[in-house]
């Protein structure tokens, strides 16, 4: 079944690639601790399943943008850019709803990146809470 949700997620290219890192690091954090934990938890639980594979990742990146011509510094702060190349949010809430996804979206506009995951740890399978998102 992990498998199959790998692949479900990986199409063609190296952000593809690496979101299939990050999807079976998801997993693997899930299979162990599973749900009804704080999104820190997961959060840190990611990050050393990451760096234990060697996929190169910052955590917790300010997102400063443009307003009216003035620099934005504290606005947005995504949890994860992996491999400068994939933006990661993850959540522990009740489902996904269209506003983390917007959110998701907003973070790849700032970032220029266009491929995106949005995973909610609070869910019995993961593969019901994971969103690629794609601008």
């Amino acid at each position: 079944m992990d498998e199959y949700l790998i692949a479900e997620f990986a199409g063609d290219g190296y952000a593809s690639e690496t979101t299939r890192e990050v999807i079976g690091a998801a997993i693997e954090v899930h299979k162990i601790i599973g749900p009804g934990l704080l999104e820190s938890a997961y959060q840190a639980c990611l990050a050393r399943e990451l760096s234990l594979r060697h996929i190169p990742f910052t955590q917790q990146v300010a997102l400063p943008f443009l307003y009216k011509g003035s620099d934005v510094q504290v606005a947005y702060r995504a949890d994860f850019i992996v491999r400068n190349k994939v933006v990661v949010e993850l959540k522990a809430t009740d489902g996904i709803t269209p506003l983390f996804e917007a959110q998701l979206m907003t973070y790849l506009r700032i970032t220029g990146l266009q491929l995106g995951l949005l995973i909610n740890f609070n869910v019995a399978a993961l593969k019901n809470g994971i969103r690629r998102i794609i601008l």
